[in-house]
């Protein structure tokens, strides 16, 4: 008895499948992005395939869940702010690139629900895409401190809460209050000068290490002779001329 075949589909049909299934994917994520962006995690998944004009359906075959749609949605706008630090991570200028790069991503974000429960760590974006946002931003923090236009004793870490601060600020501020205000008064406490308050030390990264009184780092225990309080003698010798300027 001969083999039964079931007929199949010509190469355009199943190419025209393919196709409308990425054009598929493409609307859910468009309307995911707005409607996340507008109401956060909390909007519902039947919203968002109305959006996007198909079925809720439609929507579980590409993503299998809500969280996973959320990841989808947001973590491509933080891979973005990403790679935008990578290519500015050598222009000139560093400390008007920082300033400007911060600001840029406090002002896109604060409109945004989604960025802003990604960024204040409210809900995970998909793994590493925080980690490279971080570390592409530290690069710039670096590169404006060694050009004095960023004080030494702040850490990505302070700049990460501050980050989250001002989010806060400008999503709080008053009806009379420009937007950016509050994010260009924070700033201002990045910069160096005369009259910087000086931060509480953060604790040691282990049992017998400090940190330095001038850049944070870590400082080698004395062998003899009082503790010492600075990494090494360009650190030295910048608190001095501090403490120079600070007498007269």
């Amino acid at each position: 008895m001969a083999e039964r075949r079931l007929p199949s589909l010509p190469s355009q049909a199943t190419a025209s499948l393919r196709s409308d299934a990425r054009r598929n994917r493409a609307l859910v994520l468009q309307a995911a992005r707005s409607a996340f962006e507008e109401a956060g995690l909390g909007v519902p998944l039947g919203e968002i395939a109305r959006r996007a004009g198909v079925g809720t359906g439609t929507v579980y075959r590409h993503f299998p869940s809500k969280e996973a749609l959320f990841r989808a949605a947001v973590s491509d706008r933080i891979v973005l702010f990403t790679d935008t630090a990578r290519e500015l991570a050598h222009a000139g200028d560093p400390g008007t690139v920082f300033y400007r790069y911060l600001s840029a991503v406090i002002r896109l974000t604060v409109r945004n629900k989604a960025l802003c429960d990604a960024l204040e760590g409210r809900f995970e974006a998909s793994p590493g895409v925080e980690e490279a946002f971080r570390e592409a931003l530290a690069v710039l923090l670096q590169r404006a401190q060694q050009a004095d236009a960023v004080r030494k004793d702040v850490t990505i870490d302070d700049l990460m809460a501050l980050l989250m601060g001002c989010l806060s600020m400008e999503q709080r501020r008053g009806p009379g209050v420009a937007q950016g205000r509050m994010t260009a008064l924070a700033c201002d406490s990045l910069r160096p000068g005369r009259r910087v308050t000086k931060l509480p030390a953060n604790p040691p990264a282990g049992r017998n290490e400090t940190q330095c009184g001038v850049c944070g780092g870590v400082v080698a225990p004395a062998r003899t002779g009082r503790p010492a309080r600075y990494c090494g003698a360009a650190c030295r010798q910048k608190a001095h001329r501090e403490r120079v300027r600070a007498r007269a």
